[in-house]
């Protein structure tokens, strides 16, 4: 058994990274396997590390900027504790003073810049729709916590403090059968609270009734998804992990058709638009609600901090921190919501489209 493998970021530490600014900015991205002990994964960030060092010094960083990075990044290379645990990617973001990283569920094309502000722009693909998962496989008897991936094998996590049995929860003297399932499912949700804290994803029941409607009726995750998955017994992980990834594709679709059909309506009133140019110029004034972005375009280029009006550039460089990430951050910053997603997941089927507040004039 083991710690939870991911640790997407919240809307408040993304909040705080899309409106960090810092004289030396580095945003590094890099997959890990699973089961890994971290050996490889640890070479590549050093290698990564190396590269910001490099990027840093192209841009004349003052001499103690780079050393508090580069020490920074050396003392994450050397944490046994930490590689010991390993999701499917990795983004680190650094600046002097402080770092922090994220284990994605995704696998991030290795990638590091360099900037006055953090490169964000590709974790919005684990923050947008949930790609990984808990499963709470409750019986009166038993009671675990798995953690599902999209693509590998689900591992079991520690939970201290949780129930064995529902005969060990609750008084002696709670001789009803309901009245001991509430017990033991109340201890269950507070065991469960400080594994899940500041975690953003869904938490997939598996149980049989009465125990789920118990359980549902107690639980303060609010994360818990609607739809309940088969009882499996052990030996059966594989099973729920499938099951699991059921729930959040259906998950996924239903958040994709609400804002597709979202667009369709909009699209109607002269409410959207597609290029580039136009998302930029609408997203400084403030007029965007939704923002389709995706995640794996390049779009090197500045944009005008008063007009929006978009700089292209041929190709990027070391300080060059990309339109499309521009537009995310003052999509965001404006209360818009942004959409992490594939090219085939944007209307138009471009890099960016957007529903727009007002119809533009």
């Amino acid at each position: 058994m083991t710690s939870p493998r991911t640790d997407i970021p919240t809307r408040a530490q993304l909040h705080a990274l899309l409106t960090a600014r810092a004289p030396a900015a580095v945003s590094i991205y890099l997959p890990t396997r699973p089961g890994s002990p971290g050996d490889a994964e640890r070479i590549e960030l050093k290698d990564l590390a190396g590269r910001a060092g490099d990027q840093l010094r192209v841009v004349g960083a003052d001499r103690q900027v780079l050393a508090a990075v580069e020490e920074q990044l050396a003392d994450l290379v050397d944490d046994d504790e930490f590689w010991r645990c390993q999701a499917r990617g990795l983004a680190v973001f650094t600046a002097p003073g402080s770092l922090i990283a994220f284990r994605l569920p995704d696998d991030p094309a290795p990638a590091v810049l360099v900037a006055d502000r953090f490169h964000v722009k590709p974790l919005l693909r684990a923050v947008t729709f949930p790609r990984a998962a808990f499963v709470l496989v409750l019986a009166l008897d038993s009671v675990r916590l798995l953690e599902v991936l999209p693509d590998s094998g689900p591992t079991e996590v520690t939970v201290p403090g949780l129930p064995p049995t529902a005969s060990t929860a609750g008084h002696a003297r709670a001789e009803g059968g309901q009245v001991r399932m509430r017990q033991f499912s109340r201890q269950v949700d507070r065991a469960l609270r400080p594994v899940l804290a500041g975690q953003e994803v869904p938490l997939v029941l598996s149980a049989a009734e009465p125990l789920d409607s118990v359980f549902r009726s107690v639980c303060g995750y609010p994360g818990l998804a609607p739809t309940t998955i088969p009882v499996g017994g052990p030996g059966a992980e594989d099973e729920l992990a499938a099951e699991a990834r059921v729930v959040l594709d259906a998950l996924r679709e239903q958040g994709m058709r609400e804002v597709r059909d979202l667009f369709a309506r909009r699209a109607s009133q002269g409410r959207v638009v597609t290029d580039v140019s136009a998302v930029a110029r609408f997203a400084t004034l403030g007029a965007v609600d939704v923002l389709f972005l995706d995640v794996d375009a390049p779009e090197p280029g500045f944009l005008d901090d008063r007009t929006g009006v978009v700089e292209f550039h041929e190709h990027g460089d070391v300080v060059d921190h990309g339109v499309l990430d521009e537009i995310c951050r003052r999509v965001w910053l404006t209360g818009g919501r942004v959409l992490g997603v594939g090219r085939s997941d944007v209307p138009g089927g471009g890099e960016v489209a957007a529903v727009l507040r007002f119809t533009p004039s």
